[in-house]
């Protein structure tokens, strides 16, 4: 029997908000429709940008309510996972690009009691997480190029949302689909119906004339309605 899809989970990404007013923006965000804050962390080396580090995630954890969605996008990432915990992350996801020995990032990430994530950029196939799906608590797909914000979302991945949900379910993974660049009220459906549980959203949620709360209301009351099935019970 079909059941309920579970709401979908709202995600706001910081690397769009006021970077010369992070407290304020976090405590806008605490009493908002935003269920987790996405938090992008890149070294200038595995993507070409820099950003956040571990003294703004320790800033921002002190006003924050949601858990902290931490995306690292950086080389060699099992050298930093500690730090990241112990400045607030809740979840930590890493590259399979970055990681040529990615179960063990995995593990690592788990047993400092995070939950953890594995993104996959663009042009990376799902099939490269078919011996560690059962291992993950959040696949992230990239819909643009990570390295920056306010990049056109490429249509392809709703297709390879689709596909991810067919093998976490041959597989038997619980982990949650997280779709992160370019998403707004033209797509969140449809990526919702195709199988994202995670809904990353920076620039359509900070650069709206609205602001950033009444933005993220916005898009859970567009997503309310959706009546969309699923094997999982709410």
């Amino acid at each position: 029997m079909n059941a309920t899809r579970r709401a979908p989970l709202l995600a706001p990404s910081l690397l769009a908000a006021d970077m010369a007013n992070l407290q304020a923006e976090t405590e806008r965000l605490a009493a908002s429709a935003a269920d987790w804050l996405h938090f992008d962390v890149m070294d200038g080396r595995f993507v070409p940008n820099i950003s956040f580090g571990l003294p703004v995630l320790q800033a921002v954890k002190r006003h924050a309510r949601q858990p902290i969605d931490v995306h690292l996008m950086i080389e060699e990432p099992q050298h930093y996972l500690a730090a990241f915990r112990d400045a607030g992350a809740d979840v930590i996801t890493v590259h399979a690009e970055a990681c040529p020995h990615l179960h063990r990032v995995v593990q690592q990430i788990k047993q400092l009691g995070c939950q953890a994530g594995v993104a996959l950029n663009p042009h990376t196939p799902i099939q490269v997480l078919e011996n560690l799906a059962a291992d993950l608590d959040l696949v992230c797909i990239m819909s643009v190029n990570p390295g920056f914000g306010g990049q056109a979302f490429i249509p392809n991945t709703l297709r390879k949302v689709a596909d991810l949900k067919a093998l976490l379910i041959d597989c038997g993974s619980d982990a949650l689909i997280e779709v992160d660049g370019g998403v707004s009220l033209a797509n969140a459906g449809p990526l919702v119906e195709a199988g994202a549980d995670v809904l990353v959203a920076g620039s359509f949620v900070f650069n709206a004339p609205e602001g950033p709360v009444a933005t993220l209301e916005r898009l859970r009351g567009h997503l309310a309605g959706l009546e969309l099935s699923t094997g999982r019970m709410q």
